[in-house]
């Protein structure tokens, strides 16, 4: 649970403008390192909006990047404007054009972008305004929206999730990504630089499938990371001398994050799979059956590595238990082996003399008296350590048990 600095009071807001500085200053320092990073509706529009309202705030333009080819011939160029992409699309070579637009800026690129391609206005809004839920849509029979979510995790094993937008046309294939520094998709764009590859032999629907394809696969790293992120927890559970409920509570975190990417994509492609559309042929489908296969392996992977988080935690709270057991236990037993002790001292300490009266310690008068109270309560310490030891609750280490 995320904590929140309470708000100032009323009265001191208004009349302590420097006490109310300070705060907001605390509140953002507070957001920025304390806080972790979720994702949040930044490009919702307003409720009420218009259908088809983009909400883009950064000026910045994406950059633009053009791959066209056929079997024989291959281009890649970064263009400047999106208008220079429409001789790619208008020429009369029977070729696939890939449109790859890396960030979300400026705000007429993608309106002129929705012009050139003929977006639906709803689909346009869907690829633009993010986040997404991952889905499948047919628009008109001439175009089928892909919204995917792409995983990757740094150096420092933390997740990044990114949404992809996948338009396909007959003869050409946008691609929408919501951050412009990194991707899955260098594997495909290697593809197709490669003469003889099934790519550069196909139609735009089996470009399609092989972005989706990278994007699904790409989560089996991130996989893997986790999976030996959980192996390093286990060992550092098993051996804490401090909290980890931090680590694996940030861990259950990253894997519920990937199971809302990974488990409506495998309903995305089930969809393409089951709809017949006209851009989608029956040969692409039999490829997307390897992909939703792969998509179930990764339901199967994020659930199984949920109940170890799951057992991780329950496995650190009982250590933690076991381990306050044993520290109430070895408490509890000096204060039983010391409590004859403080018994014997406490009423030989009352100093009643007996010439006062004959049922006044007479033992004070005793010539051994000091030695003969030492030795009763070495001999109470001494005989209850023998009888905790004989019961079992003290352990030599290497005793059975």
């Amino acid at each position: 649970m995320t904590s929140t600095t309470p708000l100032p009071p009323a009265s001191q807001s208004n009349t302590e403008p420097s006490l109310r500085s300070s705060w907001a200053q605390e509140r953002a320092d507070l957001d920025r390192t304390q806080r972790p990073r979720r994702d949040r509706l930044m490009h919702e529009p307003p409720p009420a909006s218009p259908p088809g309202t983009l909400v883009i705030d950064d000026t910045r333009r994406p950059k633009i990047v053009v791959i066209d080819y056929d079997a024989d011939v291959f281009s890649e160029k970064e263009v400047e404007s999106v208008d220079e992409c429409i001789p790619y699309l208008t020429d009369d070579r029977p070729s696939i054009t890939w449109v790859d637009v890396r960030g979300l800026g400026h705000k007429a690129t993608f309106e002129r972008l929705g012009e050139i391609f003929r977006v639906h206005p709803l689909a346009l809004e869907d690829m633009v305004n993010v986040p997404q839920r991952p889905k499948a849509e047919v628009y008109g029979g001439e175009h089928v929206l892909i919204i995917s979510r792409m995983a990757q995790v740094n150096e420092r094993c933390e997740l990044r999730t990114e949404q992809l937008a996948i338009l396909v046309g007959k003869s050409f294939v946008l691609t929408v990504q919501e951050e412009a520094d990194w991707d899955v998709m260098e594997a495909v764009r290697d593809r197709i630089r490669v003469g003889r590859s099934a790519v550069r032999q196909r139609g735009a629907d089996y470009l399609a499938y092989s972005l989706l394809d990278a994007v699904v696969d790409g989560f089996f790293p991130v996989l893997e990371r986790l999976g030996e992120r959980i192996e390093d927890l286990e060992i550092e559970v098993l051996n804490a001398k401090r909290s980890m409920s931090k680590p694996i509570h940030d861990l259950k975190r990253d894997l519920l994050t990937l199971r809302r990417a990974i488990w409506p994509q495998r309903d995305l492609v089930n969809a393409l799979l089951r709809e017949d559309n006209p851009i989608i042929s029956k040969d692409t489908r039999v490829y997307l059956r390897d992909t939703y296969d792969h998509s179930v392996q990764l339901m199967d992977m994020v659930e199984t590595y949920r109940e170890l988080s799951s057992g991780l935690m329950d496995l650190h709270l009982s250590g933690m238990s076991n381990r306050m057991n044993e520290i109430m236990k070895v408490l509890t037993i000096i204060s039983t082996i010391f409590l004859p002790v403080t018994a014997i001292a406490g009423i030989y300490g009352m100093n009643f003399h007996h010439e006062s009266s004959p049922y006044n310690m007479p033992e004070l008068d005793w010539y051994y008296g000091y030695p003969l109270v030492w030795c009763l309560m070495l001999a109470s310490v001494i005989g209850l350590l023998t009888y905790y030891r004989r019961k079992g609750w003290i352990r030599k280490d290497g005793d059975d048990g």
